[in-house]
């Protein structure tokens, strides 16, 4: 399977799960392909707003293309949404991180860590209110 159909298979569970719990969500045509800021998945739910960039992998870790996570940025801004990454790891489901919190790679592009995610990040749950789980200190 092409990355581009298993990251459109990815968007399409995530649009999904959101409104299957009670958030309103489009999905971007065009995101990822036009010369414009565009992100994967516009979401909102009376309270707040995200625009969300979507990944899926099976290795640990999943870099980000400097120009993704800049357009993301810029995108949210502009609309007044909050900017999120959602990575969904196989076997492990969906995790949640602002985008302002992704770390900066060697080759100046950005990353997130499955490790990094349970830290700081964001269960889907958790992401969509339903609970909030006390973080680890950043020093444990």
């Amino acid at each position: 399977m092409s990355s581009k159909v298993k990251g459109s298979r990815a968007e399409r569970e995530l649009f999904h799960l959101l409104w299957d719990n009670a958030w309103s969500v489009v999905r971007v045509a065009g995101s990822g392909s036009t010369t414009r800021p565009a992100p994967d998945l516009l979401a909102g739910n009376g309270l707040k707003s995200v625009a969300i960039e979507c990944k899926s992998t099976k290795d640990e870790k999943k870099y980000f293309e400097k120009r993704e996570v800049e357009e993301l940025l810029e995108f949210s801004l502009k609309f007044g949404a909050e900017a999120w990454v959602a990575v969904r790891f196989d076997k492990l489901g969906w995790w949640f991180i602002e985008a302002t919190k992704l770390k900066k790679s060697k080759g100046d592009n950005f990353f997130i860590s499955l490790n990094g995610l349970k830290k700081e990040g964001y269960v889907f749950d958790e992401f969509i209110g339903k609970y909030k789980q006390a973080k680890l200190p950043k020093d444990f």
